[in-house]
C-alpha cells in the first residue's frame, strides 16, 4: 500500500467513522477500487479505527475527565453509573468478538456486494429514527443494552455503528444529545481493546502494509474524525439523518449493481 493510498484511506475512514454512512463499508469499498488486498490489509483498518477513537478522547475529553474523576470518588454516583450503563453497552460486542471473531474477519474479504446490502439495512434503520417522534428519556441501563446490541449488529461491514447505535436511541425516545454523546464515548473501550490485543498477539505484521502507510493513514483519519466528529453532533441535534439515509441508499444500490 502506498502513502497516497493510505491518505485516501485514512481520510474516508475519518470522515465516515462518525457520520451514519459505515466507515468499515467506505474501507472496503475504497480498498477495491484501489485494488488493495482486503485480507492483506486488516492490520490497516484496525490502526486507522484506533486514530478515529483518539480523536473522540479529544472531543470528548472534558466529559471523560469528569466520568474518570466521579468514578474514583467511589461513590454511587451519576458518573459511576454512567460509566455502568457503558460497561452494560459493551456485553453485545463483547460477546460476538469472543465467539465470532474468525467469521466476522472473514467478511472483511472485499465483498462489495455483501456492503451494499448492508448499505441498504443502514438506510433503513436511518429512515426509521427520522420518523420517530423526539424523545427527551435519559440513558438508563436497559436501553443501553439495547443500543449496544444494535452496536454488536453494525460490526458487520456496511452497518454504520453510529447510524445504528444512534437510530436504535432516538426509537427508543432518548434525547438527541444524549444519545449522539453515548454513542460516541461507548465504543471508546472495545476499539482501544481489540487494537490492544492485536498488538500483544502480534497476529499482523505491518510488512504487507508498510510502516509509513500506517502512519499516514493513522493521521489523515484522526484529523478528519475530529472534523467528522464535531459535525456529526451537530447533525444529530438538528436532526438532518435522512440525508445520509438516501446517501447509503444510493450508495448500496451502486454497490451492489456494480
Amino acid at each position: 500500500m502506498s502513502w497516497l493510498e493510505a491518505l485516501i484511506l485514512g481520510i474516508i475512514q475519518g470522515l465516515t467513522e462518525f457520520l451514519p454512512v459505515s466507515s468499515s463499508g467506505h474501507l472496503e469499498i475504497g480498498k477495491a477500487l484501489l485494488g488493495i488486498d482486503a485480507e492483506k490489509s486488516l492490520m490497516f483498518t484496525v490502526a486507522v479505527h484506533g486514530a478515529t477513537v483518539l480523536s473522540t478522547i479529544i472531543v470528548f475529553r472534558k466529559e471523560i475527565m469528569e466520568l474518570i474523576a466521579g468514578f474514583f470518588r467511589f461513590q454511587w454516583n451519576p458518573e459511576t453509573q454512567y460509566l455502568l450503563k457503558i460497561i452494560v453497552s459493551m456485553l453485545p460486542v463483547g460477546l460476538v468478538g469472543l465467539f465470532l471473531k474468525e467469521e466476522l474477519e472473514g467478511l472483511f474479504n472485499g465483498n462489495v456486494n455483501l456492503v451494499g446490502f448492508f448499505l441498504l439495512i443502514t438506510a433503513f434503520l436511518l429512515t426509521l429514527s427520522h420518523f420517530a417522534k423526539p424523545g427527551e428519556r435519559k440513558i438508563t441501563a436497559k436501553n443501553a443494552f439495547l443500543v449496544g446490541l444494535a452496536q454488536a449488529l453494525a460490526v458487520l461491514p456496511g452497518i454504520s455503528r453510529s447510524g445504528a447505535t444512534i437510530s436504535t436511541g432516538l426509537m427508543l425516545g432518548i434525547k438527541r444529545e444524549e444519545i449522539a454523546k453515548f454513542s460516541f464515548l461507548m465504543v471508546l473501550i472495545p476499539i482501544l481493546g481489540e487494537n490492544f490485543l492485536e498488538i500483544l498477539g502480534g497476529e499482523m505484521a505491518t510488512a504487507t502494509i508498510g510502516t509509513t502507510a500506517l502512519l499516514v493513514g493513522s493521521l489523515a483519519a484522526f484529523i478528519s474524525g475530529l472534523l467528522a466528529c464535531t459535525w456529526m453532533l451537530l447533525l444529530v441535534k438538528k436532526g438532518k439523518l435522512i440525508w445520509f439515509a438516501l446517501y447509503c441508499a444510493l450508495l448500496g444500490i451502486i454497490a451492489i449493481i456494480l
